[in-house]
């Protein structure tokens, strides 16, 4: 039996990489999907592949650092949908690496308006709606950056904390109406986003030292732990941190 059959979710950040697989295991699973990112081409592309499915698929372009862009993105994503159960604030990211000292501030800051004003600005906008009808998911996805220290990442490290942190909070304040909020917590995931690492020239075994299992986890583990999350599995699941890792945070 599929798991998500009659749901309705919003999933951001949806045009490539963990997002665009979770938009599409959620089809696969009976979800109808709105797709919110930068990228109108690439959202239509994923889109296409929702419906082949036999879902329906709503795209709304808009830039999740934009609050007025992406509170109306998710309300008329609802809309579009005829409802929301799930919602996937996945918009996130990183481009740079330097030390705190010497770290431009407006780098700085482009890292939390990336990651955590995105994620504020969604739960914001869909919370009214989500409370109303007492009952939703929300899957705030962060990473295993977010668990330790992040040398010469530590703009992102705290962006992903502060995520968890939030997920916690808003689990809190929401449980009372029935809805579920949780953290997914990537750890090294082959994606566009980490293919500076393979591209070294150690062929990214550096980055894979400390992954006990050995091996890169793909987009399609972590869209199986979104639908988990998701769906009525999760039911008695709220303000949790759900790591898939490989073991890497478990290392001594």
């Amino acid at each position: 039996m599929r798991q998500l059959d009659g749901k309705k979710a919003i999933v951001t950040g949806a045009s490539r990489g963990i997002g665009k697989d979770i938009a599409i295991e959620y089809a696969r699973q009976g979800a109808d999907v709105a797709l919110i990112a930068r990228s109108e081409d690439l959202l239509n592309e994923v889109a296409a592949e929702v419906v082949d499915l036999g879902r329906n698929a709503v795209v709304k372009v808009a830039d999740v650092t934009d609050e007025a862009a992406i509170t109306a993105a998710v309300l008329g994503a609802i809309d579009g949908l005829g409802g929301v159960d799930v919602v996937v604030n996945n918009a996130g990211g990183n481009s740079f690496s330097s030390p705190i000292v010497g770290m431009r501030f407006s780098g700085w800051q482009k890292t939390q308006r990336l990651n955590v004003d995105s994620t504020v600005h969604v739960l914001q906008a869909v919370g009214p709606v989500l409370m109303g009808q007492k009952s939703g998911s929300v899957i705030n996805v962060a990473s295993v950056a977010g668990l330790a220290g992040a040398p010469m990442m530590s703009h992102y490290g705290a962006a992903k904390a502060a995520i968890i942190s939030l997920t916690r909070s808003v689990a809190v304040e929401w449980a009372w109406a029935g809805v579920r909020v949780n953290t997914l917590l990537p750890g090294w995931i082959q994606t566009e986003l980490t293919q500076f690492l393979r591209d070294a020239p150690d062929g990214g075994a550096g980055a894979l030292a400390r992954v006990p299992m050995q091996r890169w986890g793909q987009p399609a583990e972590i869209a199986a732990g979104a639908v988990f999350l998701a769906s009525d599995a999760s039911s008695f699941m709220t303000g949790q941190e759900l790591v898939l890792d490989g073991g890497l945070t478990v290392m001594p």
